[in-house]
């Protein structure tokens, strides 16, 4: 290439530019200052367009510098470059900067530095500069609405969306397809669709954009099935081929509709017409999968894409923790710490949740330390993570101190304050919270009520529960949805009053869930009453076939009650299906690690000292209730179960190794994977009195707080 022609180095950079090889423009740029040839005004606005893209502000930094020194930083295109580069990079006080010291300002001008401000998610400030401009007698155009509509749609400015589609309409822009389109796309993130079918019917030649705008509106809505119908109306009435952005838009709504075959014939589609890889269409996939539970396809995806970036990422991480594979969502995570990409609030908030499931305290502070080090923690998102995870890991102490120390709040944290006191028992905390958000003015929504229900069912506040359950019909009209009446079953099922559950679960508007029947089974279990614990294993089998507790409990409820064959019956049932009984394991953290417990565990290096303090405190609290009924057993069975007796359990073995290994006056914090059963509740609580200790415990459901030989669950759990 000749060295003195700056033109055709120019040509070559936007070509890359253009192409997204980015990388490559930056290269490029450097090679032609090497070789010692001319730049100009038209090198820069591409170079400083791949600076932002690739988020680089040493680079950006170092260019603009250089651009002052050649005294090209007053040339208007390039100005306006560099404030969109500063925008994506986060840097709006730069962008400002050089906004504010342009001596010629042009409508791109105007319409970078209303983009900047959108970049780093100041919406309002956005809309005020926009504003401005039309203050100064500056005429938009037609990419001054889209812009501004954009802003609208991402902070749900109905208003404004409005206010810009009056001014399109005075302004000759409302029949501008481009414009038409983006309100459409403005009302539907609104909520508003009648206006968007309105704006929509209106478009004179509609193309596949417009089409991908209210397919994506009425999937963002929830109608799923407008949904579909629009495509067949983009296909045959107007005659128009799908894109990627239709897919995209279109996978949602087979995941809501459960749709499975749609999903995968959409899948089809997209590989059929070449759209893959693309990274947004195939993240959707992610999503869509997710949904469905079809975990092997989300992998299989996830592993074949060329191009990940953080977005997919993210979604693969939400992905396993949304369907319970939290160690595959820790070890993705790890994998993405090693890598060049740098995590987000997103990606935090999406990994917390399965800290909160598996790690042990000590991990969940490490990983605090971690967002703080990041600058995440003041994130109001992040921040209601970090609740969450603290509570579920025992530590009720910091997360509510967390909860003090949020400069703003949201009704999500109020939802998950009350919730971390729901779960561990202590309902009349959750209750007063409860008032004082209204006195705060947050307006409860139907997750806020979940967790009234939950606190009045674990704390076994039966009335309150009801009157939470009408309150929120009768006063802020909140239909109940499958999680409220699973709550209501529960504080039901406390009462003993099975009649009453089954009436209830008769008279429900939805279709009952494995959750519901589940709630029925546990109250069931808790009566002894065999026969409608049944018919609740029964519907949860035909709902799920793989529920390990519902097995696991009916065949207990056999044993217990002498029925040898039935019992045999399901053990059989679940060895042809493959479903193993969950090993229980109970965990204790000191100072420098994670001990693991299981039954009649002796590999623990101070077994010896455990075992001799589990037989003093058992010789203190008496014979173990389980004893009265082990007789029943089988001879060929009487074994194994006596090896099995309470007595052995891991709890006991976690809880004595607690007290040995804890100092004096701090709780025992004792994690377990599956429930506590009865026999040792009753040996804890006779620990607790004994020792004058406050020890905790969490299980599969709820954290029982021992102390003074009284439980927080009030014995039903």
């Amino acid at each position: 290439m000749p060295q003195s022609d700056t033109f055709l180095w120019n040509v070559m950079i936007r070509g890359y530019t253009d192409h997204g090889l980015f990388l490559d423009a930056i290269n490029l740029y450097h090679r032609m200052r090497y070789q010692g040839v001319r730049t100009d005004n038209f090198t820069y606005p591409f170079v400083i367009k791949a600076c932002g893209v690739l988020l680089e502000l040493e680079e950006g930094e170092k260019i603009h510098g250089n651009l002052i020194k050649l005294g090209l930083d007053a040339d208007v295109y390039i100005c306006n470059a560099i404030i969109i580069m500063y925008g994506k990079l986060g840097h709006i006080g730069s962008a400002l900067k050089v906004f504010e010291e342009m001596p010629v300002r042009d409508l791109v001008s105007w319409n970078s530095i209303i983009t900047a401000y959108s970049l780093v998610q100041q919406y309002l400030s956005s809309m005020e500069w926009f504003r401005e401009m039309l203050r100064q007698q500056i005429r938009p155009d037609k990419f001054s609405l889209i812009i501004a509509l954009n802003v609208c749609s991402l902070c749900v400015y109905c208003s404004g969306g409005r206010e810009i589609h009056c001014f399109a309409l005075k302004s000759g822009f409302a029949l501008d397809v481009m414009v038409q389109t983006s309100l459409v796309d403005t009302y539907c993130k609104c909520g508003m669709l009648s206006y968007a079918e309105r704006v929509f019917d209106r478009i004179y030649l509609r193309n596949v954009v417009a089409w991908n705008a209210m397919i994506g509106g009425y999937t963002l809505n929830g109608q799923p099935l407008q949904a579909f119908s629009s495509l067949k109306k983009m296909l045959k009435d107007d005659n128009l081929d799908v894109d990627n952005v239709t897919l995209i838009n279109l996978l949602p709504s087979c995941a809501q509709l459960g749709a499975v075959l749609q999903g995968k014939s959409v899948h089809g589609l997209a590989i059929r017409k070449g759209f893959l890889p693309h990274p947004v269409l195939e993240t959707s996939l992610l999503d869509m999968y997710g949904e469905f539970g079809i975990l092997k396809f989300a992998e299989l995806i996830f592993n074949q894409m060329v191009d990940k970036n953080l977005i997919t990422w993210n979604a693969m991480i939400a992905l396993y923790v949304q369907n319970g594979w939290n160690e595959k969502a820790l070890k993705l995570f790890e994998e993405l710490l090693s890598g060049y990409l740098k995590p987000d609030t997103v990606t935090i908030s999406s990994i917390l949740p399965a800290y909160a499931k598996l790690a042990s305290l000590r991990e969940c502070r490490q990983i605090h330390g971690y967002v703080m080090k990041l600058n995440y923690h003041s994130n109001l998102f992040v921040s209601n993570s970090l609740i969450h995870m603290y509570a579920s890991s025992g530590d009720l102490v910091t997360a509510r101190t967390l909860f003090d120390q949020m400069s703003s709040r949201d009704i999500i944290s109020w939802n998950t304050i009350i919730m971390a006191y729901a779960i561990h028992g202590m309902g009349r905390m959750s209750m007063e919270l409860f008032s004082e958000m209204k006195e705060r003015g947050f307006q409860p929504n139907g997750s806020t009520f979940v967790s009234l229900l939950t606190s009045s069912s674990n704390s076994g506040m039966v009335n309150e529960g009801w009157a939470y359950y009408n309150l929120m019909k009768q006063d802020y009209g909140i239909e109940p949805q499958i999680e409220h009446y699973g709550c209501m079953l529960d504080l039901i099922g406390r009462t003993g009053n099975l009649d009453q559950a089954m009436s209830f679960i008769e008279e429900m508007p939805l279709l009952p869930t494995a959750r519901i029947w589940g709630s029925l089974l546990n109250a069931c279990r808790n009566k002894g009453n065999i026969e409608l614990a049944e018919l609740a294993a029964e519907r949860i089998m035909s709902i799920r076939h793989d529920n390990t507790g519902c097995y696991v409990l009916l065949c207990n409820l056999y044993a217990e009650a002498g029925r040898w064959e039935n019992s045999e019956h399901i053990k059989s049932i679940m060895k042809k299906a493959g479903i193993e009984k969950t090993l229980a394991c109970s965990t204790v953290q000191t100072k420098f690690r994670l001990h693991r417990f299981f039954n009649q565990d002796r590999s623990h290096i101070e077994s010896d000292m455990i075992y001799n303090v589990l037989g003093i405190i058992s010789r203190n609290t008496g014979p173990s209730k389980c004893e009265e009924y082990v007789n029943k057993f089988k001879p060929s069975d009487l074994a194994r179960k006596k090896a099995n007796l309470p007595e052995n359990h891991s709890i006991r073995l976690a809880v004595c190794f607690g007290l040995i290994s804890t100092a004096l006056g701090n709780p025992v914090l004792v994690r377990k994977n599956t429930r506590i059963c009865e026999d040792c509740h009753i040996v804890v609580k006779r620990i607790s009195e004994i020792t004058k200790s406050e020890i905790i415990v969490g299980d599969s459901k709820v954290f029982h707080h021992f102390r003074d030989g009284y439980c927080s669950c009030g014995d039903y759990w």
